[in-house]
């Protein structure tokens, strides 16, 4: 019960003015104790997922679950977090605590200083992505990953119950699939860490670089790279994204281009910061969106600046708020 009190306050921040957190609150101790007695007595069932598009900047298909089935997640991933994020790899970088975007990209950047020997030499940069990875999880697999490590046998029933709640591989929406992810891609760090003796190697989700001195070593790399992927864990590598580029000519990941002397923002994303500051203007004009929305929406944007060179960004978002 400790546990799943500690999920309901996790879990509900930022989210009490929703009806369907409101409706659960008005209930609270009684739902939680009928969470409780539920998963204790195995006649827990996950209830049906309500899903919708965002665009982050590509479409994306999120499934969204019902209160007290995200509140069991927060409860699983609560216990499960510290005991599998010890055997991650450092380079890991997504939806782990004291990591995240701008650590990894500050991680690339120190890479590629000791890679280039401080710009001296240059260098490449295999960047690949998985290909429609959350869709492609195995789940018996992911399953055999978890009872490494689990051997509890109510808490492993709990899980597949999770696990088992989406019709094929696992959703985007649960706080749990993030934790699955790496799981099932901690086989991926391992293999390239260990077996192919990568140095400057990291992950981001299903997005990774690996760097160096060797074009035609990277190249070589591929075809291991996704021989792994098919046979070990039923994944292939998106054609499509096998990007090598020279670290001249800039290295784009997860929203920036790193250069030999500074980072900039890609191209994508700074069209994008215009366009929703515009729409943002917009809607506050028309007093769709509080100023307070408008306010943290400005204040997001100017944030994402202060981690790469943006003066002019910032005074061109400055001028379409003054115009």
């Amino acid at each position: 019960m400790g546990n799943l009190f500690l999920a309901w306050k996790e879990f509900r921040k930022g989210k009490r003015s929703k009806i369907d957190v409101q409706q659960f609150e008005f209930n609270l101790e009684n739902n939680l104790f009928q969470l409780h007695r539920e998963s204790k007595n195995k006649t827990y069932q996950h209830s049906h997922y309500t899903a919708f598009n965002v665009c982050d900047p590509k479409l994306r298909r999120i499934h969204k679950a019902t209160v007290k089935d995200r509140i069991i997640h927060h409860a699983i991933f609560r216990i499960l977090y510290p005991i599998f994020d010890k055997s991650f790899i450092f380079d890991s970088y997504s939806c782990r605590i004291k990591k995240g975007t701008h650590r990894a990209v500050n991680r690339l950047e120190k890479f590629c200083q000791k890679a280039s020997q401080n710009n001296s030499r240059n260098i490449f940069a295999l960047k690949c992505d998985i290909k429609k990875f959350f869709d492609s999880v195995n789940r018996e697999l992911l399953l055999q990953l978890i009872r490494k490590k689990i051997q509890d046998k109510n808490a492993i029933w709990l899980i597949e119950k999770i696990i088992q709640s989406f019709p094929k591989g696992i959703p985007l929406g649960n706080v749990t699939s993030q934790l699955f992810a790496n799981i099932y891609l901690n086989e991926l760090d391992q293999f390239v860490k260990h077996k192919l003796k990568e140095k400057y190697y990291l992950r981001y989700c299903d997005d990774f670089i690996i760097l160096s001195d060797k074009k035609d070593y990277l190249l070589g790399l591929i075809p291991k790279i996704d021989t792994f992927l098919q046979e070990q864990l039923k994944l292939n590598l998106h054609p499509n994204k096998i990007i090598l580029r020279k670290y001249r000519q800039g290295i784009d990941f997860l929203g920036y281009v790193v250069l030999p002397h500074h980072r900039v923002l890609r191209t994508k994303t700074k069209r994008r910061i215009f366009k929703k500051m515009q729409k943002k203007k917009t809607d506050f004009q028309c007093n769709l969106i509080s100023k307070e929305s408008f306010d943290q929406g400005r204040q997001s944007y100017l944030g994402v600046l202060r981690h790469c060179k943006g003066w002019e960004i910032r005074k061109k978002i400055e001028k379409i708020l003054r115009g």
